[in-house]
């Protein structure tokens, strides 16, 4: 399954039917009828406020937001999408918290429907450290779809490093 590292753990007949897809060349394709819009979130104030307004419809209890941006060093291929932070440290007589949200700069680029995802991901990291069972029934209850999307997106950056490898070996 080397081949398709974004996929590895799913079952073999998906992962069959998804290179069979694109050694025809009809993952691109298929992808774009399945997400056609791009999102209009570029800036990391725009991000800051995307997150914020999900964190607050389904994690208002959770710790506030210090920051959120897009981050050029989270690497796909190192398996980083997006990283959450928490740091503690003693302000005065109390303790203060600081979290940050960082999310690969490729999302810029990617499907809204992706970027949701990922920023699903990191805000239920603020309820649930460890990926459980828990974590994941909240990824759900903030969107349904989660493990459609996750999937999808794998599928999508299987896809973009393929169009690139291909590009650059100038095919």
């Amino acid at each position: 399954m080397s081949d398709l590292p974004y996929l590895t753990g799913y079952p073999a007949d998906l992962v069959d039917r998804v290179r069979h897809l694109m050694a025809q060349g009809r993952i691109g394709p298929w992808l774009e009828s399945r997400y056609p819009d791009r999102h209009a979130i570029q800036t990391d104030k725009a991000l800051y406020q995307y997150v914020s307004e999900l964190k607050q419809r389904y994690l208002k209890n959770t710790s506030a937001l210090a920051k959120v941006y897009f981050d050029n060093r989270q690497n796909p291929i190192k398996g980083t999408l997006g990283t959450n932070t928490f740091v503690s440290r003693p302000q005065g007589g109390k303790l203060k918290s600081k979290n940050e949200i960082r999310i690969a700069a490729l999302f810029r680029a990617a499907p809204e429907a992706f970027l949701k995802m990922i920023v699903i991901h990191e805000l239920a990291h603020l309820k649930e450290k460890e990926h459980n069972k828990s974590f994941y029934q909240l990824c759900c209850h903030m969107d349904p779809l989660y493990h459609q999307w996750e999937f999808d997106m794998r599928v999508w950056l299987t896809w973009r490093e393929q169009t690139s490898l291909h590009h650059t070996d100038g095919q």
